[in-house]
């Protein structure tokens, strides 16, 4: 557990996300302690978006990770275990390095970026990482692509070099003593439930949830379940701490 003192909320975006995708969660999660959104902007690998994060100032520090940035979280903690004070894995993995069909799927995503634009990656992308429900919502769609089109190409690059590039961080899970939460869509076809679970029991006490009808995009396709878990998974590392 990390020592005592001033107690902060980092929320990490995944690829291409920004803090649009935490709108929901940033106010009731304001409530209990300062929260910052991450920018991953500029990097090309986890290790230094993680590194970026550590450099700002706070002592106690809740990391919660969407999808990249869930393995952004985790290397805030090979980093500086001593800082983290609770860790939110969310709709991501563990597992590295990327395979050759994932390199060659990320690899046409930068090229669609970088001559059609990102509309165009947002069409191809995006309808797999939705849950069905999510699928049919025009403006939820419409929100996140609009999102999307707001990383530029390079930057885009940047991120899948830095997924490309990944440690594989299952053998850290034993060592992570801080509450933690695992959670993902039960629709989730990216970082499937199975995945989640396997990573939940490596990590000692870990919370697993699976939330019913949503996909990859779960701060945006179930923002109130989410923000409930995240709630909870605060209450009780400060319950643990007395």
């Amino acid at each position: 557990m990390a020592k005592r003192g001033r107690m902060q909320i980092v929320l990490i975006p995944g690829l291409m996300n920004d803090g649009w995708v935490w709108r929901h969660q940033v106010g009731p999660l304001s409530r209990v302690a300062p929260v910052r959104i991450a920018c991953n902007d500029g990097c090309d690998s986890l290790a230094a978006m993680a590194a970026r994060i550590l450099r700002e100032p706070g002592d106690r520090l809740w990391v919660a990770g969407h999808s990249m940035g869930g393995r952004v979280a985790l290397e805030t903690f090979a980093q500086a275990p001593g800082r983290i004070a609770g860790l939110a894995l969310l709709d991501t993995g563990a597992h590295g390095p990327a395979g050759e069909a994932e390199a060659a799927g990320r690899l046409r995503l930068v090229d669609i970026a970088r001559t059609q634009g990102l509309r165009a990656v947002a069409r191809d992308w995006l309808p797999p990482m939705l849950g069905t429900a999510a699928r049919r919502d025009a403006a939820l769609i419409e929100g996140i692509t609009t999102m999307l089109e707001r990383c530029p190409a390079e930057i885009f690059a940047r991120q899948q070099q830095a997924l490309l590039s990944r440690e594989n961080r299952m053998p850290l899970l034993p060592a992570i003593a801080c509450p933690t939460l695992v959670a993902t869509g039960n629709e989730d076809a990216w970082a499937s439930p199975a995945q989640h679970a396997e990573m939940a029991s490596g990590i000692p006490g870990a919370t697993l949830a699976v939330i019913e009808g949503a996909g990859h995009m779960l701060p945006v396709e179930a923002p109130e379940a989410l923000t409930r878990l995240l709630l909870d998974w605060l209450a009780r590392g400060r319950d643990a701490e007395g």
